[in-house]
């Protein structure tokens, strides 16, 4: 966590409204191990105030409508394959937050949102935040993502729903700037594709610039944007937090490297 970051978390003179996080979750590995990653996740997690409740919108809850868990104790969700035991062992028993899913749902007028009670914690949340908030005493509720709306559709509605930063919630979203599994190198201190790199440096740059819809039409990049997202549902958590975003809050960015030669940890933390 850069010395940045960390001043601007735990700036005493921050409104009440609650900071905003994107985080790039990667392999769900983060959860358990102890690496520059995780260690970053945990050293933000305690600079940051209490929120009355925290809104995950993860790359992994993907659905036909828009829904928002309403579960009063959601269960943890094992949603891999092929890991070590240990990996399915993991729980993350946080408390949910049934009202706050009800303001949601109230809040979005012009985008419907149905609630879910039968959704939990999947590993985009729970990897993170167990992590982050390793008490799992904070209510947590997850938004899900709607794969046939177009991008417009994601930022919109969590323009909608942007008060709740001003009611106690914390938002993050969890996903990935750039999220190739296929092109994987497994290799120890394996170097970043230069498509890689290309793609994460026009996304960083249009988040500094303020500069939505270029990230809102980012697949004009053609080839590098399909390298990039064979499939971009690890990266819509992103338009989520480009959302809920207000004026003048600025982005600091950590965990700008990358993983595997193919997967960008890039995370960045908005407040007011």
């Amino acid at each position: 966590m850069t010395n940045d970051l960390k001043r601007l978390a735990m700036d005493g003179t921050a409104t009440e409204r609650m900071p905003l996080l994107f985080v790039g979750h990667g392999n769900p590995l983060n959860a358990i191990e102890d690496n520059p990653f995780s260690r970053a996740w945990t050293e933000t997690g305690a600079a940051l105030p209490v929120p009355k409740a925290i809104l995950s919108v993860s790359a992994h809850w993907l659905t036909r409508g828009t829904r928002v868990l309403s579960a009063e104790r959601p269960q943890t969700i094992h949603d891999f394959g092929g890991f070590p035991p240990e990996m399915y062992r993991q729980q993350y028993p946080a408390p949910g937050a049934p009202a706050m899913a009800r303001e949601a749902q109230e809040l979005a007028v012009k985008h419907h949102v149905s609630l879910d009670d039968d959704w939990g914690f999947d590993h985009g949340t729970w990897s993170v935040l167990k992590q982050m908030f390793p008490a799992a005493d904070i209510p947590v509720y997850q938004l899900s993502i709607d794969y046939s709306k177009p991008m417009e559709y994601h930022y919109g509605l969590a323009q909608e729903i942007r008060a709740l930063r001003d009611k106690g919630v914390m938002v993050v979203g969890s996903g990935n700037i750039v999220h190739n599994l296929r092109a994987i190198n497994w290799q120890a201190n394996a170097k970043p594709y230069d498509w890689a790199l290309e793609f994460d440096a026009s996304i960083k740059q249009w988040i500094e610039q303020g500069n939505h819809k270029a990230i809102l039409d980012f697949q004009r990049l053609g080839q590098v944007a399909q390298l990039a997202h064979p499939t971009y549902d690890h990266f819509l958590p992103l338009l989520y937090v480009l959302g809920f975003q207000h004026t003048r809050e600025e982005p600091l960015f950590f965990n700008d490297a990358f993983d595997m030669a193919s997967v960008s940890m890039r995370s960045m933390l908005y407040r007011s």
